[in-house]
């Protein structure tokens, strides 16, 4: 059948399974807008901002696996949705991003609301296209939605003048993909598998150091089943919380920056490391020369790449993690090695002493809101299932470190980029996803207000989220760094002219609550939870002198841990501030 451009557009993703599309129309892109309006198969949802846009994609992807599908014109279309598209390509999230360009033959002119797309997007991206005829429109697509996500997931875009989208020409969607210069390994190489696994069997001191890939992969599942095999400690990146239950025994919590002190320590001191779907990034290893300097390091990722770019390896497997765990899995039944049980429970008792430590633990108040108790009792009244966004700072780290997540996908934060405005549009594209379920925005003052007019966005879809705003009238994550690192000098951290949060909840048509006592905490969460059908905005006013500890500073390892003061105000002399 013959179809105009913007036709194939929208058959192409009904033949794709799409089932969402999160857009905002303009001149470049309104044929495809047309087209949209003579079908009913792929819902269209209308945000604020572009920015917006590419976050519910990226927090549809996020909570189902499939790819989100972004729709925007040309020029500021394009510039407004970069922030989400760079936020998606950091963290390895399958989009497709489909922008309006201007026609063909005024390319390179500086058209209206023409800029370079391609070369815009290229640092940003898994792939880009510009499609220069009609011809090669659906099987673009296609390629598109197979890079995305496929491999090392990413965002793609494909580029399409206007043109392009008027003209006609026969449709046929292509039903398999394949590209001579583009095949991921899936399957791992069986003589690395078979190293790695007599390495783990001998370790006297191992952990198991996983990321996003596990979540990605669908691996959590695997995961479990060889940290029970091993008897290993466990630990997760802020991106792969969730991987392994919080409450199993053998999770030590979150590492890094702001993990806790076992799982630091235990990284420190270990002397063989399972690094499983994770990229050593500069949160995770601190001071890469003091990085676990006793270990070996066996590395599984997708991505080639990401072997032996920040550390060295021991033994690099390229492979899906899920694929990868489960050729593990059969590898330790296979082998004849014997386990060195008998340090291992030595090492047990090691982190145990430090878990003694209590490195999450914080002065309780009466009087003033502790944030760390809002997002206890949070997850006390979801009990532990909800769908948890989030925005950056410090937030976003109580968040991670107080929920307690026991499920993979259900917490949605960006964590390579590190975006503001991020919380209530992932929010959005979740609550879509899982009309029935409960989502909750753990967001600060300054990050809700960045995508504040999506409200009216959950007002047109009926989106019934939760924000949890955990107000301390500071950009907090700024004024702690400079309260330790700046002789508190707090330049342009404070929020002077903030809204009434509440009166603007109710602007927009939706229920908003300012909770000051901590003794109505519980109360407000329990009451907004239970209003299946609203959206309330809980506006939390908290202690403004709260930081997130553990800490470790810029240019320390993980044995440098500045942990919280002692209630006198002081620090353990050996955790001292410089």
């Amino acid at each position: 059948m013959e179809l105009t451009g913007a036709q194939i557009v929208v058959q192409s993703l009904k033949d794709e399974g799409v089932e969402l599309v999160f857009g905002y129309p303009g001149g470049a892109a309104l044929h495809i807008y047309d087209a949209f309006y003579s079908q009913e198969d792929v819902r269209h949802i209308l945000v604020r901002h572009e920015q917006a846009a590419t976050h519910a994609a990226d927090g549809y992807a996020r909570a189902t696996g499939k790819p989100g599908v972004v729709l925007v014109t040309s020029g500021p279309g394009v510039t407004n949705a970069v922030t989400g598209i760079a936020t998606a390509f950091m963290d390895s999230i399958p989009m497709v991003i489909l922008t309006g360009q201007v026609p063909t033959h005024l390319i390179g002119d500086d058209a209206f609301q023409e800029v370079d797309t391609v070369g815009i997007t290229r640092p940003c991206v898994k792939h880009n296209f510009l499609v220069r005829d009609v011809k090669d429109l659906a099987a673009t697509i296609k390629k598109a939605f197979f890079i995305a996500s496929s491999g090392r997931p990413g965002p793609v875009v494909v580029d399409i003048p206007k043109d392009v989208t008027a003209h006609t020409t026969k449709y046929s969607y292509p039903k398999d993909v394949r590209i001579r210069s583009y095949a991921p390994v899936h399957k791992a190489h069986s003589k690395q598998i078979s190293r790695a696994a007599s390495l783990l069997l001998r370790a006297q001191r191992p952990i198991i150091y996983t990321g996003g890939g596990v979540v990605l992969s669908g691996a959590a599942k695997q995961l479990t089943t060889l940290v029970e095999r091993l008897g290993h400690p466990c630990t997760n990146t802020l991106m792969g919380l969730g991987a392994l239950a919080s409450d199993h025994p053998k999770f030590l919590g979150m590492l890094g920056m702001h993990g806790t002190y076992e799982a630091n320590m235990a990284m420190y001191e270990c002397d063989v490391m399972l690094a499983v779907g994770a990229r050593f990034d500069d949160r995770v290893t601190g001071d890469l020369k003091k990085f676990s300097p006793n270990a070996k390091i066996i590395h599984i990722d997708i991505d080639p790449a990401s072997i032996g770019k920040n550390v060295s390896v021991e033994v690099p497997i390229v492979g899906d993690a899920g694929a990868a765990l489960e050729q593990l899995l059969e590898a330790l039944e296979q082998t004849s090695v014997e386990q060195d049980t008998e340090s291992l429970a030595q090492w047990w008792g090691q982190i145990d002493a430090w878990r003694g430590r209590d490195s999450l633990g914080y002065d309780s108040s009466d009087e003033v809101i502790k944030p760390q108790f809002v997002v206890q009792k949070l997850h006390e009244v979801t009990l532990g299932d909800a769908y948890v966004t989030s925005d950056v700072g410090q937030h976003q780290m109580w968040a991670a470190q107080y929920y307690g997540f026991n499920k993979p996908r259900r917490w949605i934060n960006s964590g390579g980029l590190g975006t503001m405005g991020f919380g209530l549009p992932s929010a959005m594209g979740v609550q879509l996803a899982h009309p029935e379920a409960a989502v909750a925005c753990v967001t600060g003052e300054a990050s809700i207000i960045m995508c504040i007019q999506e409200l009216s966005t959950c007002k047109q879809y009926d989106l019934p989220i939760k924000i949890i705003n955990l107000n301390n009238r500071y950009m907090g994550m700024v004024r702690q760094w400079q309260e330790f690192f700046y002789d508190r000098r707090y330049s342009h951290s404070y929020m002077d002219s903030l809204p009434d949060f509440v009166e603007l909840a109710s602007s927009f048509g939706h229920t908003g609550l300012r909770i000051e006592k901590p003794s109505d905490v519980e109360g407000a969460l329990r009451e907004a939870f239970a209003k299946k059908d609203q959206l309330f905005f809980l506006d939390f006013v908290t202690d403004q002198t709260e930081n997130v500890y553990p800490m470790i500073a810029a240019g320390a390892g993980h044995n440098e841990m500045v942990l919280k003061p002692l209630p006198d105000g002081s620090a353990p002399a050996e955790r001292e501030l410089a």
